[in-house]
């Protein structure tokens, strides 16, 4: 655990108390100040307590009398669509908000920092989609590299149970934009910007919000390297924003959607071919096409994030390719879970919004697409160029029915509701050389607690149906 410094004999609120939250309130209590917990749900509460952390409603008269600062989860919302009450109460008191992200910033250089021959290193990665899996190779390179490495945030632990940083360590962080909003401190070593696409629209008040979550973590800190993927409009404007000149290498762009060249650092990957280039000159290349766990370009948008990363660690090429061939995947990302008769079974129930379906469907030839659930705002438009690859939809979800219409009368589609009924069918119908895909499009909380458990119960039905 990192004793988060700065809040020393203060009392701090702490609103949330799942993962972050509950992490935080230790870490605070570590580090000496005195957190002052509460969470809208009795199990909450009751976890707190079970830690002998204590109680405050922060919306009760007074309550945030000779508070010093409130650290709030990020799935709580403090501007949009409406700040949250207790948060409300917080602003109208003029207590500074602040997250588990702020704190870990703040508190992860500890004594002893100057004596280290290799400082530690914080590499932050964000964007729409990807993020796991960038983040989760950039850890995976480095530990085969024999480095010391942590992963947290959206992933592996929560970032205030990393332990504290020791000679050399890194620590890898994938970082949302509920995290990145709030946070006080943002300033990582190496910052990365994967890509961009409509999600969370509500909680930012639309896409100019959204990006400017994601800037700050650019913006606040500086990093001393900016990875930035520019196949989107923002990523070409965050590019140019930070950079100096076109050959300012503190700022290495990364594409997956054509060749990069000019004066500065870039990695591109191009008809599954990574290049980096640098002074207009190419340094080193890799062959992504046999990699058993990055399929497909969206993946390949990935590994040109985590290798320009680790490269200006310096890394080198041969170390990076052995890597790369060993990686597996992440549950529920393009993640294999069975295959017979030719026809593959792979789950991507992490992809919850269009952009990440779209990207999946490319990674395959001729698709049977299990997809539905709450749909998000923008509808399925963005789908549309990408459907000629499915050969059929099987629809699931409370809103199945609309959510099949929505795909348009060039798809021929299928209303199943139930996870059960898609595999099934799909099963049935494939034929050699297909995949069955579970790429939702959508959220999963009309049926499941969450996209985990979506892919879950996919790769549950794929087994009966192989077994039968």
């Amino acid at each position: 655990m990192i004793r988060v410094r700065g809040h020393e004999g203060e009392r701090i609120a702490v609103l949330g108390l799942g993962r972050s939250g509950l992490s935080a309130a230790k870490a605070l209590r570590a580090g000496g100040a005195l957190p002052l917990c509460w969470d809208d749900g009795a199990s909450g509460r009751a976890a707190a307590e079970a830690e002998g952390l204590d109680l405050l409603d922060p919306t009760a008269p007074g309550a945030l009398e000779g508070v010093a600062a409130m650290i709030v989860s990020p799935g709580i919302p403090h501007l949009y669509p409406a700040p949250h009450p207790a948060v409300l109460a917080a602003l109208k008191s003029g207590v500074p908000l602040d997250n588990d992200i702020g704190l870990f910033f703040r508190s992860w250089a500890e004594e002893g920092w100057e004596s280290f021959d290799l400082p530690p290193k914080v590499i932050a990665v964000t964007g729409s989609n990807g993020k796991s899996t960038t983040s989760a190779l950039i850890a995976h390179i480095l530990r085969e590299a024999g480095r010391d490495v942590q992963l947290a945030g959206n992933i592996g632990v929560g970032v205030l149970d990393c332990a504290p940083a020791v000679n050399g360590s890194i620590a890898v962080l994938e970082l949302s934009s509920y995290q990145t909003d709030l946070a006080r401190a943002l300033t990582p070593d190496i910052a990365v910007f994967i890509n961009l696409s409509p999600d969370h629209l509500d909680r930012h008040g639309g896409m100019g919000g959204y990006f400017a979550a994601k800037r700050r973590l650019f913006a606040e800190g500086g990093p001393d390297r900016a990875v930035v993927g520019v196949d989107e409009a923002e990523g070409l404007y965050l590019a140019g924003q930070l950079a100096e000149g076109p050959g300012d290498d503190r700022v290495i762009r990364i594409s997956a959607a054509g060749k990069l060249d000019g004066p500065g650092w870039t990695v591109h990957a191009r008809k599954g071919f990574l290049s980096e280039r640098r002074k207009s000159r190419q340094v080193s290349s890799a062959d992504l096409r046999e990699l058993p766990g990055l399929p497909g370009a969206h993946n390949h948008q990935n590994v040109c994030a985590a290798w320009a990363a680790v490269r200006s660690l310096g890394l080198s090429p041969s170390v990076i390719k052995g890597a790369l061939a060993t990686f597996t995947g992440l549950p529920h990302r393009s993640q294999p879970v069975g295959e017979a008769g030719g026809i593959r079974f792979v789950n991507d129930s992490k992809a919850t919004n269009v952009d990440a379906a779209s990207r999946a469907l490319q990674a395959f030839d001729k698709v049977r697409w299990i997809c539905g659930g709450l749909m998000k705002e923008g509808g399925l438009d963005l789908l549309h160029p990408h459907l000629d690859r499915v050969a059929k939809a099987y629809v699931i979800g409370r809103e199945a029915e609309a959510f099949a219409l929505a795909l348009g009368p060039g798809v021929t589609s299928e209303v199943c509701t139930t996870m059960a009924q898609a595999v099934a069918r799909a099963a049935e119908e494939a034929e050699p050389g297909e995949t069955v895909l579970l790429a939702p499009a959508a959220a999963s909380f009309d049926q499941y607690d969450n996209f985990e458990k979506r892919g879950e119960d996919f790769a549950s039905e794929v087994a009966r149906a192989l077994a039968g």
